[in-house]
C-alpha cells in the first residue's frame, strides 16, 4: 500500500468523459424502453452472439466459468480485501470510496434493470437471473477496476482495468449470458459513476494517502532504530 499514487483528476475533464460514458448507457437503455425485446440495435446484437457462439471450446469454457464468479461475486469478495487492506493501511477514507463506489454500481443496475426488462438471451451457457440490461458482471468489474486504478494511480493499473474490463465483458457475451449492448452500456455506466465518485473525494483521499505514507514510514523508522539500539544495548559494560 506504500506505493499508492492516487492522482488528482481534473474535474471539468473527469465530467466531460463520465458525460459521455453515461450518454452511451442513457441512450442504449432509452432505445430498451421503448422496446426491450426487439431494439433497433438487436440485429447486431445478434451477429455478435452468434458469432462468439462459434468461438466456444472446452478450455474457454473453463476460462470463462472462472470468470462467472470472479464478475459478480468474486468482486464483492474483492471489494471487500482491498477495503480492509486499505484500513489496515491507514486509509479508511480511500476504503469506503472503494465500497461505496461498488455498493452504488450494484444498486443502480439492478433499478435499471427492473425498469427495462430486456430478456436474456435464451442459449446462456450459466445460470442467469434477473433481466439482461445493463450487465451486473460488466458494471461491478468496472467499478472495481476503475476504483482500484484510481488509488493506485499508475499507467499499469489502468492498463489492467482496460484489459479486465474488455475481458469481462468478452467474458459474458461468450458464456451467451448477455447482449454486446448489455456489457457496453453497464461497463460505461460503472465507470461514469464510479469517476464522479472520485471527482469530490479525492482532496481528501491524496492528503490522507500523504500522511498515511508519513506515518507508516516513521513507525518503520522507529522500528528499525529500535531494533539496531537492542543489541548494543545488551553488551556488558
Amino acid at each position: 500500500m506504500g506505493s499508492l499514487q492516487p492522482r488528482r483528476l481534473s474535474p471539468g475533464g473527469t465530467l466531460a468523459a463520465a458525460t459521455v460514458l453515461l450518454t452511451v448507457a442513457a441512450v442504449l437503455g432509452g432505445m430498451l424502453l421503448a422496446g426491450p425485446a426487439r431494439p433497433p440495435f438487436q440485429a447486431a446484437d445478434t451477429a455478435w452472439h452468434d458469432a462468439m457462439l462459434g468461438l466456444r471450446n472446452p478450455f474457454w469454457d473453463l476460462v470463462n466459468l472462472v470468470l462467472n464468479w470472479a464478475g459478480y461475486t468474486g468482486m464483492f469478495v474483492f471489494h471487500a480485501l482491498l477495503a480492509a487492506a486499505l484500513i489496515v493501511r491507514r486509509r479508511p477514507r480511500m476504503a469506503l470510496f472503494s465500497v461505496v463506489s461498488g455498493l452504488v454500481v450494484t444498486l443502480l443496475v439492478q433499478l435499471i434493470k427492473v425498469l427495462i426488462q430486456r430478456p436474456r438471451p435464451g442459449d446462456a451457457g450459466v445460470f442467469t437471473e434477473t433481466y439482461s440490461y445493463p450487465s451486473g458482471h460488466a458494471s461491478s468489474t468496472a467499478a472495481f477496476v476503475v476504483a482500484a486504478a484510481l488509488l493506485i494511480g499508475r499507467a499499469w493499473a489502468w492498463v489492467l482495468s482496460s484489459i479486465g474490463t474488455v475481458a469481462m465483458m468478452l467474458s459474458r457475451t461468450y458464456l451467451a449470458a448477455h447482449w454486446l449492448t448489455d456489457v457496453v452500456g453497464g461497463a460505461s455506466l460503472a465507470t461514469a459513476v464510479v469517476l464522479l465518485l472520485w471527482v469530490p473525494v479525492q482532496k481528501a483521499c491524496l492528503e490522507e494517502n500523504i500522511n498515511a505514507r508519513r506515518l507508516l514510514t516513521w513507525k518503520a523508522r522507529v522500528s528499525r532504530r529500535r531494533r539496531e539500539a537492542g543489541p548494543a544495548g545488551s553488551e556488558p559494560r
